[in-house]
């Protein structure tokens, strides 16, 4: 499987998302969530058709992302996937909050697992409710559920648990046992478990990604997944995710949200997203390319910066990294900003215990990544 390549930064710099539009252009940006490659193939033709058609309406019936979500999620990791229970939202945050919506009410309590992707905090901001933090089981750098504090944190009256699955941004993957015992758990305290799985199809093969609702006849009654292609075909901007039940409860749930969350889909973004799941030699080629990357960073932190804490993440493309020993100051991603022009994400977003943490993306070409660590380390 050939890698793929990484545009070259003159043309990255011609892209207008956020990644390439909030910074300079002597800065490094390596905060956003998104790859520097192309698309697939198939994908761009989809969009490029459609437009020249004019086909720019709104979206409406989509059984072909149904149906190719399922075949691709059977496939991958053997799971089965009714196509009736698959609902488009326009992105996962809109999914997580639309289905919370429907189960909690303004001053309840939504428990996270910290450090945790910082959106799931706007999230339970804006249902109006309390957010419950359970500092994640570590040990070095790698993260792993805590599960007895989890269990004190149902105790207390938590509603919903935002699971991150995979997990943004300590790259771990979570154990089909780890998330077993997590269902009991939530069945026990009458907690509902709303897996945000957006990273999953960028799993390694070092590990097993196992879906929330394939593990337990228990994690389907207590739980919901939402997921989208955008994050591992790269299509974030053209806004389609899906909400997948598997038990009826939750089935009745979803089909009593407001028809709101279906119209307000990306018509581009759903056939995007039905195109991708077809898509998996790119997407093997994707991973080719950042298992290299993920190496590559650590080869080049060995080198230049040896006393910066980095655990190889098995899922992904987001380097979580301990700078702790470089001296930076409360927030080491300003001063990179400032004297090094790399723009990365401050570990305090994801858990304010984590302020000596950042979050660099390393989906781009070893020049960047090169050019990035040897501005970091010509400041220390």
């Amino acid at each position: 499987m050939q890698p793929l390549k990484a545009l070259p930064l003159i043309e990255l710099q011609n892209r207008l998302s956020t990644k390439w539009r909030d910074f300079p252009t002597d800065v490094l940006p390596l905060p956003v969530a998104e790859m520097d490659f192309e698309i697939a193939e198939p994908i761009r033709n989809q969009l490029i058709e459609m437009l020249n058609r004019s086909d720019t309406g709104y979206l409406g019936s989509i059984p072909e992302l149904g149906i190719n979500l399922a075949k691709f999620m059977q496939q991958r990791w053997n799971w089965e996937v009714d196509t009736e229970q698959i609902f488009p939202s326009t992105d996962v945050g809109v999914g997580m909050i639309e289905m919370a919506r429907m189960v909690v009410q303004p001053g309840d309590k939504i428990l996270v697992d910290s450090p945790v992707y910082h959106n799931f905090a706007n999230w339970i901001k804006e249902l109006k409710c309390n957010i419950v933090e359970v500092p994640m089981k570590r040990d070095g750098l790698h993260y792993t559920l805590n599960l007895p504090l989890i269990e004190e944190g149902y105790k207390s009256g938590v509603k919903i648990h935002f699971l991150c699955n995979p997990q943004n941004p300590t790259g771990t993957v979570h154990s089909r046992e780890e998330l077993a015992e997590l269902a009991e758990l939530a069945k026990k305290y009458g907690v509902a478990v709303f897996s945000d799985e957006i990273h999953a199809p960028l799993t390694f093969s070092e590990k097993e990604f196992v879906p929330f609702l394939a593990v337990s006849d228990t994690a389907r009654e207590v739980g919901i997944v939402v997921t989208a292609a955008s994050k591992s075909w790269n299509i974030a901007g053209l806004k389609c995710a899906t909400i997948i039940t598997s038990h009826e409860k939750w089935h009745e749930t979803a089909k009593a949200m407001p028809p709101a969350v279906h119209w307000r889909s990306s018509l581009f973004g759903a056939f995007a997203a039905a195109r991708a799941y077809e898509c998996v030699d790119w997407l093997d080629a994707c991973l080719v390319t950042l298992d290299e990357n993920r190496n590559y960073v650590n080869a080049l932190l060995k080198e230049k910066l040896p006393t910066v804490g980095y655990r190889i993440p098995n899922t992904s493309y987001l380097a979580w990294l301990d700078l702790s020993s470089l001296n930076l100051g409360d927030d080491p991603s300003k001063v990179l900003l400032e004297r090094a022009k790399v723009a990365v994400n401050a570990g305090s977003s994801f858990c304010q215990s984590h302020t000596q943490f950042i979050r660099l993306n390393f989906a781009t070409s070893k020049e960047i990544l090169d050019e990035a660590i040897d501005r970091i380390a010509s400041i220390t």
